[in-house]
């Protein structure tokens, strides 16, 4: 039986070129091909290492077109191995679709461990890393955001987003109208020369925009919804003061949850206790 190619799946760094592994270096150095998102920028890190592989594009726009060709060169014998522009591919960045397609055509996929921005952001945040929920970077419809924020706001795991920094002010906006004050910490040019981290409220970047140097990608640390700590027996006058005024039961929990931030479910439970 023909011996199969390996699907590699590279880290790159995201600024500093010495976060490279050894072992990544290795494998680019022995693929005859590799797959990038920018050969332009990809091409600047393989001179700097001495990696002399052929290098193809591989980016959101011709992803699919690549796939039946790198399922060949596989199912051929010859590995290749997948980069992006920085970090690690798939998050954020393309490659979910021919790593997909790769498990269905049972050909081995290898990830390597290596350089992606949001962790070094989540640990340097202060904010709790105990438990978390990536993001990334929000849809670009706004029904779409709209309903993923409609989820978010109830989570009570720290959030991570992406953003780039002419969309940052908006972003901020937005992510206040729908998740109220929280903490927030800004990662900006992680692992380079300026990197920094603005550790502040979402109110506060509103009140002071100038906080934040608009350059660089940026990577947004949100803190987690907090349950305020109020009584059954507070929301239980408070559900009667609706009622009285002859709002819906659905409506009198819609009202009480935007009040005082406590959940929905939590709410829910206590109305049906009233009218056991």
């Amino acid at each position: 039986m023909k011996k199969k190619g390996i699907l590699f799946i590279v880290p790159t760094p995201i600024g500093n070129l010495q976060d490279i592994t050894f072992r990544a270096i290795e494998i680019l150095k022995s693929v005859k091909i590799i797959y990038a998102e920018d050969t332009r920028n990809s091409g600047k890190l393989l001179k700097h290492f001495e990696i002399f592989a052929q290098l193809k594009s591989y980016h959101k726009f011709n992803e699919r077109s690549r796939v039946d060709e790198i399922l060949e060169i596989l199912q051929n014998g010859e590995n290749v191995a997948i980069i992006s522009d920085a970090g690690t591919p798939a998050i954020s960045d393309p490659a979910q679709i021919i790593i997909k397609e790769a498990i269905r055509n049972n050909l081995k996929v290898e990830t390597l461990p290596g350089a992606t921005a949001f962790v070094p952001a989540l640990v340097s945040s202060g904010l709790n890393t105990n438990q978390f929920y990536f993001v990334g970077f929000l849809p670009e419809k706004k029904s779409q955001r709209e309903q993923l924020f409609g989820k978010l706001k109830e989570i009570s795991t720290t959030l991570i987003f992406y953003e780039a920094p002419h969309k940052l002010q908006k972003f901020i906006n937005q992510i206040y109208e729908n998740f109220g004050n929280r903490k927030v910490v800004f990662a900006r040019e992680i692992s380079k020369m300026y990197e920094t981290y603005c550790r502040t409220t979402l109110k506060e970047i509103i009140a002071n925009p100038q906080m934040l140097k608009l350059k660089g990608e940026f990577v947004i640390i949100l803190e987690g919804k907090i349950e305020k700590e109020i009584s059954d027996k507070v929301i239980v006058e408070m559900l009667q003061k609706q009622l009285e005024n002859n709002e819906t039961k659905k409506t009198a929990i819609k009202k009480i949850v935007t009040e005082t931030g406590v959940s929905k479910n939590k709410i829910y439970k206590i109305m049906l206790k009233m009218f056991d």
